[in-house]
């Protein structure tokens, strides 16, 4: 039975653009859709783990909602509006500088 429950969660690793403390909870916290059971965002290489349930999460809708609160990943890029909003030191495209 636990072999059985183990094929449904598996671990995921993708890029996840952002710079700080306010990074972290913004982008774990959008991950934390349905079906998730884990999050974490390290800082130092822009990598998203995630442990989920396989039929209940699709991975592109992780990185639809981690691009839907303005921050690019490694398939889905932020809109310019929601990421423009992000405060100043979440800014990190080109020319705004990693803190």
């Amino acid at each position: 039975m636990s072999q059985e429950k183990a094929k449904k969660v598996e671990t995921t690793k993708f890029v996840v653009k952002g710079n700080c403390g306010m990074c972290k909870d913004r982008i774990e916290n959008a991950a934390l859709i349905k079906g998730v059971k884990f999050v974490e965002w390290d800082k130092v290489t822009d990598t998203l783990t995630v442990i989920y349930r396989i039929n209940k999460v699709e991975i592109e809708e992780l990185h639809k909602a981690v691009a839907e609160v303005g921050h690019d990943t490694e398939k889905v890029k932020a809109k310019d509006d929601v990421y423009s909003k992000l405060p100043a030191c979440c800014l990190y495209r080109e020319g705004a500088g990693k803190h």
